[in-house]
């Protein structure tokens, strides 16, 4: 397993070479936060939007005469014609085309790269990936060769918890919440417990369940029930009862804001138009439920529907369906209150949401325009189904973003939602050998699934002396909400990136084996670009802390030399395989067998001081004095000697097997 890097202020400086007599030895600056850390604003680039405006009118475009015409001026090689024709041509596509012409959209995006199109051009790569139905492991190999310099490279997760393990050391940053929270007895069944949704106030907590098993039919009923918040606590659980819960499979909750309307499914009812439909049932002024109504043919179909999701002016309901003439196993569609307030009819949300696989359990967050769902078609799954978000802009709903791995793991996540403070998850999940025993889980939100995490940072890191790209891991740290961010690892190209919430102070913590830890705050205003520079170690040459100073003739640590040896002791702890020899000199005054006494005492103390900080093995650290044997100048002058009283740590690095 691999181990974290130094999680310090160590060196935020540039390491100077410095040639001194035969013998090389690295100085080392501290304190110099701005240097090699530069930090601008920068504009985002609004995200490109494909437009299929036939996609809910015809379930297929075909035109013969147009086909014909694109292939022959092809075959002339006349890409200039080629290009505005099969553009448009695209253009009108239905449902149908995207897995049957998928070869199309392969062409076109290949013309456009060659136009020097790239950002559209991969937006159609990424539909070819989404809604094939052939071999495509060369648009794949190609499409992520593209990728490999602005995809996210999350560290694993049990690396993460290293991290994690390794921050709650450091007294100025808030330790992590904890993720993958089990909700408990009170919530959860030895059955498959899924559907969350809340109450506006986060009073009530909804959800679906299959705990009442039908014995003589030897099968569970799906039953919604509820629990009531107390004192930050969930209660024992509660069957709505009837007339919600009936001999029916009933799931999927969803509330009104004032809590007076209830949306939710029902399956195999007899006066269903499918295997399960969506209903909508009115609180009385008893406090019961009644007047449960099927929403009707406009939303419901004679296949599946169910898992509905208001908008904030709860006048468009998302849902998912798998009925004929999608895009995949099951997609999300969804309908608005037409003038006379009734439903109309249901339109598929397109080909960027839905792909030739299953997306399902939409969730709208309560204050904003952010759609989560689920989905096993996307592109960067963890697992099998993994849990997606998206942003409406102008009207336009943007490429879903992987909520990352604090979420997301090996198994399934279905049924997202957050609270409307946007301070906690509600969830289902399953474990990856065990898809079927659905558990709710709960817990802190983290930053990819943050609906406000809209600010961009990026950057590059790249070594201050051959200005080429260096690898590492970079973790961000939340100072003031202690919002987990997942870890990531540099891209090839020495890029990273982050969205992040505006108007909050962060710590940027960039580590690996090939330089000194590099540690930065930042106060996020707007999305902005940093270049981060510094020097490889070179583990031949001798670190020289320019600020370690004994008092003349004394061996006693002083207060201000703490920090730097703090530093030395956390690199130590941090590397387990590598060793220290900490080497004491005197400058040639005065006698030099006390010389080499006091060199040695000098040497010891460090190592006992760093021993106790850490807690670290004495047989990893050698402590050598060696007086004034070894000046590295002459001594003409006081600068002289002072230059030649120093003491140098030689960390060696473990060789390979």
């Amino acid at each position: 397993m691999k181990r974290l890097f130094l999680l310090t202020p160590f060196l935020l400086a540039l390491l100077h070479f410095v040639p001194l007599q035969a013998q090389q030895y690295k100085h080392v600056e501290l304190n110099q936060p701005e240097k090699g850390l530069q930090v601008k604003k920068v504009q985002p680039n609004p995200e490109l939007h494909l437009d299929f405006p036939n996609l809910n009118k015809i379930p297929y475009y075909h035109d013969r005469k147009q086909l014909a015409l694109i292939q022959k001026l092809e075959k002339r090689r006349q890409y200039d014609k080629v290009l505005p024709l099969l553009e448009g041509y695209v253009h009108r596509f239905g449902i149908q085309n995207f897995y049957t012409d998928t070869s199309l959209l392969w062409r076109l995006a290949q013309l456009l790269e060659r136009q020097g199109n790239t950002e559209k051009a991969k937006a159609l790569y990424r539909l070819v990936l989404k809604h094939h139905r052939t071999d495509v492991r060369r648009v794949k190999s190609y499409y992520d060769s593209l990728e490999q310099n602005t995809k996210d490279y999350y560290v694993p997760l049990d690396y993460y918890y290293e991290l994690v393990e390794y921050r709650k050391s450091i007294v100025s940053f808030k330790p992590p919440k904890g993720v993958y929270l089990n909700m408990g007895n009170a919530i959860n069944s030895p059955y498959a417990d899924y559907g969350p949704t809340l109450s506006d106030e986060n009073e009530l907590f909804i959800y679906t369940s299959k705990r009442h098993v039908d014995d003589l039919k030897n099968r569970s009923n799906e039953d919604l029930f509820y629990s009531k918040q107390n004192n930050g606590f969930w209660e024992e659980a509660q069957s709505f009862g009837k007339p919600i819960n009936s001999i029916y499979n009933e799931g999927s909750g969803c509330l009104s804001r004032d809590g007076n309307t209830l949306y939710f499914a029902r399956c195999e009812a007899p006066d269903g138009y499918g295997n399960c439909d969506i209903y909508v049932a009115t609180r009385q002024s008893d406090g019961s439920w009644g007047q449960i109504q099927n929403l009707g043919a406009n939303v419901n179909s004679p296949a599946w529907d169910s898992q509905p999701t208001l908008s904030k002016q709860e006048d468009t309901l998302y849902f998912a369906s798998d009925r004929l003439g999608g895009f995949g196993l099951s997609d999300i569609y969804y309908t608005h209150k037409d003038g006379s307030g009734k439903w109309a009819p249901a339109r598929n949300m397109g080909p960027v949401i839905n792909t030739r696989e299953s997306e399902v359990s939409p969730f709208l967050h309560p204050k904003y325009q952010v759609l989560y769902f689920s989905s096993r078609g996307q592109l960067n799954n963890f697992g099998d189904f993994d849990i997606y978000k998206t942003y409406e802009v102008q009207g336009h709903w943007q490429e879903p973003r992987n909520i990352g791995p604090l979420v997301n793991g090996r198994g399934s996540e279905y049924y997202f939602t957050i609270d409307g403070a946007s301070r906690n998850l509600y969830y289902a999940r399953s474990e990856a050998d065990d898809l079927q025993n659905l558990d709710l889980y709960s817990f802190p939100l983290p930053m990819e699934a943050h609906p406000l995490a809209v600010t961009k940072v990026e950057g590059t890191l790249t070594d201050s002396v051959t200005h080429k790209p260096l690898s590492g891991v970079i973790s961000i740290i939340d100072m003031e909400n202690g919002i987990e961010i997942s870890s990531k690892y540099i891209r090839p190209d020495g890029s990273f990136e982050f969205d992040l919430i505006d108007d909050t102070r962060y710590m940027i913590l960039i580590q690996s084996p090939d330089f000194f830890t590099i540690e930065r705050e930042l106060d996020l205003r707007g999305d902005a670009s940093l270049q981060v520079m510094t020097s490889v170690i070179d583990y031949s040459i001798p670190l020289v802390f320019q600020n370690i100073e004994f008092d003349q003739n004394q061996s006693a640590i002083k207060p201000e030399m703490e920090a730097v040896l703090d530093e030395v002791a956390y690199f130590m702890i941090d590397h387990p395989t590598y060793r220290l020899e900490i080497a004491g000199h005197t400058d040639g005054a005065g006698d030099p067998d006390f010389n080499l006494s006091l060199s040695q005492d000098r040497a010891d103390a460090i190592k006992r001081y760093i021993e106790r900080k850490v807690n670290i093995e004495d047989t990893r650290i050698d402590a050598i004095g060696y007086g004034s044997r070894k000046p590295i100048r002459e001594e003409h002058t006081e600068e002289d000697r002072r230059i030649n009283r120093r003491v140098e740590f030689i960390v060696t690095k473990p060789k390979k097997q």
